[in-house]
C-alpha cells in the first residue's frame, strides 16, 4: 500500500459511550431483560409429552421435527418457516416506514449483546472518562487487571450465549452433563465454540462496526424512509437559532438572555454524542449509522430538565413535522404493508390451526408394474406411507374407492395402529379381474381415522395397471 493509498483508510477510533438515565434507557433495559430471560431460560422449561424429550422448545434434527410447546412441526411443514420469513420481512418494511430503525435500537441481537458488553465494561472500568484514560494508559498492572477482568466476563457471557443456543437442539440437562464429561457430539462443542468466538468479537471488539459496515440494513434503510417516517431528529431551528448554538456562559444562561442574542437552545454540552453507541453527532442530521436507540433523546432531555427548559430538542419526529407540516402515518404505502402483513399472519395462523394430524401417501411399485396371478387376476403393489403428527397413539383404516370388484390386502389387515409421532411404511396389494381392453383404471386410497387423528378423511388418487 502506497502512502497516498494509506490515507484512504482511517484507523478505528474506540467509542466509550457514557451512561444515561431516562425513559428510553429504561425501555431498553426492559427489552433486554425480556430478551435475555426468554433466550437463556427457555431451553430449561420442561413440557410433558407422551413421547420425545420433555423440553418446551426443541429442534430435533435426527427426528426431523421441531417441538414448540404443544405444536409439533414436521419436516413437511417447513414451508411455515418460509411464511415466518415473509412475515418478518413485511413487518420490517412496515415498522421501518413508520418509525425508522427501531428494530436495530431495541431488538436486534447485535444491539442487545453489545449493550450488555458495554455494561460489563462500565462496571469493571468505570464511567466514560475512566475508560478513556485506561485506553490511553500504558499496560501497567491496573490496566492488565481491568482488561483481563473485562475480557473474562465478556468471554463468560459469550460462552453462555453459545452454550444456550446449542441447548435448543438437544435435551438441555443431558447435553450440559455430556459436554462437561466429554461425551457430547463434536457438533455441540463446535457450535458452542464458534458462537462463543463470534459473540466475543462482534459484541466486544467490533461493536458499532458490525452495524455500520457489516449489516446491510444500514445501507438500504433509506429506501424505506419518507418525509413522514418518525426518526430521531435534532430540531435545528430551535437548537441553533439565528446565531448558532453556544455553551452556558455569562450573558447566555437563561432563555431570555439567549433569545435576546438569538442563540439556540442547544448548549453544546456534547452529552448526546457521548452516549451514542455508534459515535455520531445527531445534530448533523440523519446518518445511516444511527440505530435509533434514542439514548441521545434521554441525554438531551436530562440537560433540558436540569436547566428547566422544554424537552424535545432531540426527539422522535418526521421531516414534515420539523418543516411545520403535518405527519401522515396512515399512507397508502403503510396501509398496503399493513393489509399484506395481516393477510400473511392470518394465512399462517390458519395453516397451523387447520394442519392435518395425519399424513398419508400411496405410490405404485413399478418393478414389476403388475403381476398376473394363477387365477387370472392382475395384482398391483403399492407402498403406503403413514406419518402421525400427534403425541398419542391412534388407528387408521385403509380402503379403496372407485375400483369395483377389487380386493385390498394391507399386510393381512386394513386397520393400521400407529404409535405417537410414528412414521410407518406398509405394503398394499390390490387384485382385480381384467375387464375388457382397459390398460389402466383410476381409483382412490381412502384413509379413515378410527382413533387419535380427528375426523378428516384423507383421499389419495392412484392408478391400477392391467396392461403395459
Amino acid at each position: 500500500m502506497t502512502e497516498a493509498e494509506s490515507h484512504l483508510y482511517a484507523k478505528r477510533i474506540p467509542i466509550h459511550p457514557r451512561s444515561v438515565k431516562g425513559r428510553f434507557r429504561n425501555l431498553r433495559y426492559a427489552v433486554l431483560a425480556l430478551a435475555y430471560g426468554v433466550y437463556f431460560l427457555l431451553p430449561w422449561v420442561r413440557w410433558s409429552r407422551p413421547t420425545g424429550v420433555n423440553q418446551a422448545v426443541l429442534f430435533d434434527i435426527p427426528g426431523r421435527r421441531f417441538y414448540l410447546f404443544d405444536l409439533v412441526v414436521q419436516a413437511q411443514d417447513i414451508f411455515w418457516l418460509a411464511g415466518l420469513l415473509v412475515i418478518a420481512a413485511l413487518l420490517l418494511f412496515f415498522v421501518t416506514g413508520l418509525a425508522g430503525r427501531v428494530w436495530c435500537g431495541y431488538f436486534c441481537f447485535q444491539t442487545l449483546w453489545t449493550d450488555v458488553f458495554i455494561l460489563i465494561e462500565q462496571w469493571v472500568q468505570g464511567e466514560r472518562p475512566a475508560r478513556i484514560r485506561l485506553a490511553k494508559q500504558s499496560w501497567d498492572a491496573e490496566k492488565r487487571r481491568k482488561m483481563l477482568a473485562t475480557w473474562g466476563l465478556w468471554l463468560l457471557t459469550a460462552f453462555l450465549t453459545g452454550l444456550t443456543f446449542t441447548l435448543y437442539w438437544a435435551d438441555a440437562p443431558s447435553l450440559v452433563w455430556n459436554m462437561l464429561t466429554g461425551g457430547a457430539p463434536f457438533a455441540a462443542y463446535a457450535t458452542t465454540g464458534f458462537l462463543t468466538l463470534t459473540t466475543f468479537v462482534m459484541a466486544g471488539l467490533a461493536r458499532e462496526q458490525v452495524c455500520t459496515y457489516m449489516c446491510p440494513y444500514a445501507r438500504f434503510q433509506g429506501a424505506m424512509f419518507d418525509r413522514d417516517t418518525l426518526i430521531i431528529s435534532y430540531d435545528a431551528a430551535r437548537g441553533e437559532g439565528d446565531a448558532g448554538r453556544a455553551k452556558i456562559g455569562k450573558g447566555a444562561k437563561t432563555l431570555e438572555e439567549r433569545q435576546e442574542k438569538k442563540l439556540g437552545d442547544c448548549v453544546d454540552c456534547g452529552y448526546c454524542v457521548q452516549v451514542c453507541p455508534v459515535g455520531i453527532d445527531i445534530r448533523r442530521g440523519l446518518q445511516y449509522q444511527c440505530i435509533s436507540c434514542a439514548l441521545c433523546i434521554d441525554a438531551c432531555d436530562s440537560i433540558m430538565d436540569n436547566l428547566g427548559w422544554r424537552r424535545g430538542l432531540i426527539r422522535y419526529t418526521s421531516d414534515n413535522a420539523l418543516a411545520g407540516k403535518s405527519t401522515r402515518l396512515l399512507k397508502p404505502k403503510t396501509l398496503g404493508y399493513g393489509v399484506i402483513l395481516t393477510a400473511a399472519v392470518s394465512l399462517l395462523a390458519w395453516s397451523v390451526g387447520t394442519r392435518s394430524l395425519l399424513d398419508a401417501s400411496a405410490e405404485l411399485v413399478r418393478q414389476p408394474l403388475f403381476v398376473q396371478l394363477s387365477d387370472g387376476r392382475i395384482q398391483n403393489s403399492y407402498e403406503i406411507k403413514l406419518n402421525s403428527k400427534v403425541a398419542q397413539p391412534g388407528k387408521v383404516r385403509i380402503e379403496i374407492a372407485g375400483l369395483p370388484g377389487a380386493e385390498l390386502d394391507v399386510d393381512g389387515h386394513n386397520l393400521i395402529p400407529l404409535a405417537a409421532e410414528q412414521r410407518l411404511r406398509v405394503r398394499a396389494k390390490i387384485k382385480l379381474q381384467p375387464d375388457g381392453n382397459l390398460a389402466r383404471r383410476e381409483f382412490e386410497f381412502v384413509f379413515t381415522p378410527v382413533e387419535g387423528f380427528g375426523t378428516d378423511v384423507i383421499r389419495r388418487p392412484a392408478a391400477f395397471y392391467l396392461k403395459e
